[in-house]
């Protein structure tokens, strides 16, 4: 047999350097996970017994490396990864330099504008950024298979997060937070005990995000359902102080009065300390924390009056905004806020109608929360109603040991993205080479989805004891490995995809919307929710099909694929995808119907998705933004609000975005120049290319920028 090295060098097979290889990964390990002479000798013979006259070098590592997984031999596996890249260092260039330089003089723009919510100007941002640059080489060159590389190179898929891959970290999580609060939990070796009032509880939860958010890469979500009893604490705490001092000298109802005073200035003040210290904290990874909070009510909850209170100050709270540096209300990025309407407030007569008025009016003026509607998502998750993890991806159900359904304390592996327009482009029409391809790319995915399953198998708990030893996921002990909480199905990972509409347009010749497009698009839609379905019966770990929401890659798609296929009417030549199975932004379709339309898709997306509709002048429209909310909780699982005006998120403007003297888009209220912070429409000539015209001046801008 022989051997063909990485330079093409063909070479005699050497046995010897197998058992080599391997003895030395033996001696950074302790014995108990050190691989046996026997073991050796049956993974030597496993290759030679496959009688090939050549073998590519990186095929016998690959070989090893996935017998010591066969042999449960994890630690072992990675010490041998780790020594197969350290023999690679002596053979390969390093490529992080360029782009590691760039961006510390600021010149690398494709890091600046991969992430709105980091500024690459920080020295914070800037560490974690060149750390990322370094993981995302290593992963690249060593840490996955050459194919898998090779295929995201290509944007045959999209790895996401790679910069983060070196690390047995993962992507989002529900955190659970009413056993962090009601058990108390453990920070920088310091106890925390379970809170005696609001406020504490409030300021121990956004502890509880900032060290969750540090040691995890994706978003976090907390549900506020479980802040209610705090906040009855409180109320009793005030009225007992009140009677042991004006026991006798005060009336019931003066007492009662004064602790609603005292009461309502502590919700005011909970809430603010969540949202200021949200928007101020930074997390290790140089940005503030992606948290979603969870704003819902439950007809049984004990506490329900209270989370009502609850969620009327946030919204309050964030229809005001924030100051910038200026002194200027603003939008604040995070949190992010997904508000569940039901049979109590879904604008029909319920108790609780008030609390959604209150949401429309938030998101006429600062574009949020985001709707799920209690009724669809019942329907679809086994009469369940729970939050979305930061990234918008949902969890599949799963039941613990005595038949409970679960949520919170779960969270997501990791993700990977195909992509189904180059798919479309390469068969050209011929519906069976399309499916054949479909089916082939589909198993790149699942070798790149258990290459993070993989990843994070054998991993201890001490690796970050906020999220396994003191609550956020779990309470294992120290040094106990997260094997349990891979498998099962109780954390998920996630197949994504991108472009239903352009894959549909180049095979079909229409829009998903018609007839046989709409007939081609859910049979693309099915077997990707049967082949993530087969995933997760073969292995039992927890697939699902994810509509990705990551607009960045919709650009990143189109780009490598106009640069191969050249440009293609309705397809390459828009300089981006549309995100999953929308609705193209060109088509005319009325709001109702584009919901009406998405749910099917949606409803098929077991992983989550999100769809989303454009409201002109939404200020002056909330009559109708209600119409439209009524509308979602009969008939879509999750959607949010864009404008089709104008509109700066920094301070909630929504006239006219003009250009300056220096040819920047700016607001004319707050000054705002950052693109990723604002809306700006169409004018003139309506051109959809790379570039955008402005009354006869050519204004170079990236097309994301524009929500078209």
């Amino acid at each position: 047999m022989k051997v063909i090295k990485r330079d093409g060098r063909v070479v005699d097979y050497d046995r010897e350097k197998i058992a080599v290889a391997i003895q030395k990964a033996n001696g950074e390990v302790k014995a108990k996970e050190r691989a046996t002479k026997e073991d050796i000798k049956m993974i030597i013979e496993y290759i030679e017994e496959l009688d090939k006259k050549r073998i590519l070098v990186e095929d016998i590592q690959d070989i090893i490396e996935e017998k010591l997984m066969e042999l449960q031999k994890y630690e072992l596996a990675k010490k041998y990864i780790v020594y197969r890249y350290t023999r690679a260092l002596v053979r390969k260039q390093n490529t992080t330099d360029e782009s590691i330089l760039g961006l510390i003089r600021n010149e690398n723009k494709e890091l600046a504008e991969e992430n709105s919510n980091k500024n690459t100007m920080l020295a914070s941002t800037q560490r974690d950024y060149i750390a990322g640059e370094v993981s995302r080489d290593l992963t690249k060159r060593m840490l996955l298979p050459e194919k898998i590389s090779k295929a995201h190179d290509e944007g045959i898929l999209h790895f996401h997060d790679a910069d983060y891959f070196i690390q047995p970290i993962f992507n989002c999580c529900l955190i659970n937070i009413s056993d962090m609060l009601d058990n108390g939990t453990v920070m920088n070796g310091k106890m925390i005990e379970s809170p005696k009032s609001f406020q504490v509880a409030c300021t121990v939860t956004t502890q509880i995000i900032a060290a969750v958010a540090s040691n995890q890469y994706g978003g976090q979500s907390v549900d506020l359902i479980h802040l209610g009893k705090y906040l009855r604490k409180s109320h009793d705490k005030f009225e007992k102080e009140l009677r042991e001092q004006y026991d006798g000298k005060l009336s019931d109802d003066m007492i009662e009065e004064i602790v609603q005073m005292r009461l309502k200035s502590e919700l005011a003040s909970g809430v603010q300390t969540i949202q200021y210290q949200i928007n101020t904290l930074m997390t290790t990874n140089g940005q503030s924390p992606f948290v979603t909070l969870f704003l819902h009510l439950e007809e049984n909850d004990p506490y329900i009056k209270e989370n009502a209170l609850i969620i009327e100050e946030v919204l309050k709270q964030r229809y005001k905004g924030i100051k910038n540096e200026k002194g200027v209300f603003v939008t604040p990025a995070f949190p992010k806020l997904v508000y569940v309407l039901d049979e109590h407030n879904c604008l029909k007569g319920g108790e609780y109608d008030y609390l959604t008025r209150l949401a429309v009016k938030c998101s006429a003026k600062r574009m949020y929360p985001d709707y799920i509607s209690a009724k669809k998502m019942k329907e679809n998750y086994k009469d369940c109603v729970f939050s979305p993890m930061g990234c918008r991806s949902f969890l599949s159900p799963w039941k613990d040991e005595n038949g409970n359904y679960k949520w919170e304390g779960r969270f997501n592996q990791g993700v990977v993205s195909l992509n189904l327009p180059q798919i479309a482009l390469i068969a050209d029409g011929d519906e069976e080479k399309f499916w054949s391809l479909l089916n082939e790319r589909l198993e790149i995915c699942y070798e790149a989805l258990m290459c993070r399953h993989y990843s994070l198998l054998g991993t201890a708990s001490d690796i970050s004891p906020i999220h396994w030893q003191y609550g956020a996921i779990a309470r294992l002990q120290k040094g106990e490995k997260i094997d349990k909480l891979l498998k099962g199905g109780y954390s998920t990972l996630s197949l994504g995809y991108i472009g239903i509409y352009e894959t549909t347009k180049l095979m079909k010749g229409v829009s998903h919307t018609t007839k046989e497009g709409h007939d081609f698009a859910i049979r693309v839609m099915r077997k990707l929710r049967e082949t993530t379905d087969k995933w997760k019966e073969k292995t039992g770990l927890g697939f699902a099909l994810y509509g990705t929401p990551a607009e960045s890659l919709c650009y990143r798609f189109a780009r490598i694929d106009k640069q191969k296929f050249g440009t293609v009417a309705d397809v390459t030549d828009k300089g981006y995808y549309t995100n999953s199975y929308h609705v193209d932004v060109r088509e005319d379709i009325a709001a109702f119907d584009k919901l009406s339309f998405e749910s099917e898709f949606q409803n098929i997306s077991s992983g989550g998705a999100i769809s989303y509709i454009e409201i002109p002048n939404m200020r002056n429209n909330l009559k109708a933004l209600e119409e439209v909310v009524k509308f979602i909780y009969d008939n879509i699982q999750y959607a949010e609000f864009n404008t089709k005006s104008d509109y700066c998120h920094e301070c909630g403007y929504d006239g006219e975005i003009v250009i300056n003297d220096n040819n920047e888009w700016e607001c004319p209220q707050c000054g705002n120049k950052d693109h990723n912070k604002m809306n700006v429409t169409r004018r003139t000539c309506g051109y959809l290319g790379e570039n955008f015209w402005n009354e006869g001046k050519t204004k170079e801008i990236k097309s994301r920028v524009l929500h078209l």
